[in-house]
């Protein structure tokens, strides 16, 4: 029993952030590991916060409320961090999904650590912990994923994380400080996160659709251009014909068929987001894993004073990255 009240409630919530993701952005095995980064993650922070707490000249209760926080936070942000900064993430729900599997991991070590422990504990304490603690692990971490994946979208840097790592933090230590009794705080968690999240991941959804929609008609328009040969009368068009002064011209041809390549693949993409939103799983098929092939080995040929000439035409967002991640698999 008190396994299961430890443990369950935190592995529960995120399997309901995986079933309100309807555009399923987040696969399973891609789950499993932001959970086994979060454990790793945890045994980390058991010895730093040893080290720390026997070299610092603090007690154990200003210890868990000031450093704490800023230590289990930043070994849980750091994995974040890099799905973000490659592009790894599209959207807030994928962010806050991959987010809340880091804190859960963590989570479970930590309150299995006790477990094995503090066996005579009374089940209110398992309580406090697996509804409580657990989801204050994730709940911290989906929050800092989705405010860094929002502000790296609008001024991509290192500078996006600091915000959201700061809220994290606060978060994290204004529940150490226990203002209120670790029940209460355990069911305020329960009744008030689900209907935030709910919320965010609705307006997530809705944003998304109307970005497939746009963006899949413009591929659309663009491929039609390049296919029956009117680029030369575009903005893209001209920007190329300039290039020839820089380049060879079979590098400036590998130059458009890279553009071609891209807008096939942003296209495929952005039909399986489609298809799995109406339930339907579309594999990734040979001719999609040959253009990822040809994308490759075109990035090669054109070389990377080449494709710095072409970051003004070339699809280079977080999204576009994120695409060509997700088809990859």
């Amino acid at each position: 029993m008190r396994f299961t009240i430890a443990l369950v409630p935190v592995l529960a919530f995120l399997g309901l952030l995986m079933l309100l993701d309807s555009f399923k952005l987040v696969r399973l095995r891609a789950v499993a590991g932001s959970i086994a980064i979060g454990a790793a993650a945890a045994a980390v922070a058991a010895l730093v916060n040893g080290a720390l707490l026997d070299r610092l000249p603090i007690e154990l209760p200003a210890y868990s409320r000031y450093v704490a926080p800023v230590v289990e936070e930043a070994l849980k942000a750091a994995f974040v961090v890099w799905l973000i900064g490659r592009g790894r993430v599209g959207f807030l729900v994928d962010a806050a999904i991959h987010g809340f599997a880091v804190g859960a991991g963590f989570a479970l070590v930590e309150n299995v650590h006790y477990l094995l422990n503090l066996e005579a504990a009374a089940l209110t304490l398992w309580f406090a912990r697996g509804c409580g603690t657990a989801i204050l692990h994730g709940a911290t971490m989906a929050s800092f994923a989705m405010l860094a994946k929002d502000r790296f979208d609008r001024a991509p840097g290192p500078a996006a994380f600091v915000p959201a790592f700061g809220v994290a933090v606060a978060v994290h230590s204004l529940f150490n400080h226990f203002v209120l009794p670790p029940i209460v705080s355990a069911l305020a968690l329960l009744a008030t996160l689900p209907l935030l999240l709910m919320f965010v991941f609705d307006r997530s959804e809705k944003a998304t659709r109307g970005w497939l929609a746009a963006e899949f008609d413009g591929d659309v328009e663009m491929l039609q251009q390049i296919v029956q040969g009117g680029v030369p009368q575009t903005r893209i068009g001209h920007y190329l014909e300039s290039l020839k002064t820089r380049f060879p011209g079979e590098v400036v041809a590998d130059m458009l068929c890279l553009l071609q390549v891209q807008l096939e693949l942003s296209i495929r993409a952005k039909g399986i987001l489609m298809a799995r939103e109406a339930g339907l799983e579309v594999p990734v098929g040979d001719d999609v894993r040959a253009n990822l092939k040809e994308l490759t080995y075109l990035r090669g040929q054109i070389g990377r004073t080449g494709l710095l000439a072409m970051q003004p035409i070339l699809r280079g967002s977080s999204r576009d990255v994120w695409q060509i991640a997700m088809l990859q698999g």
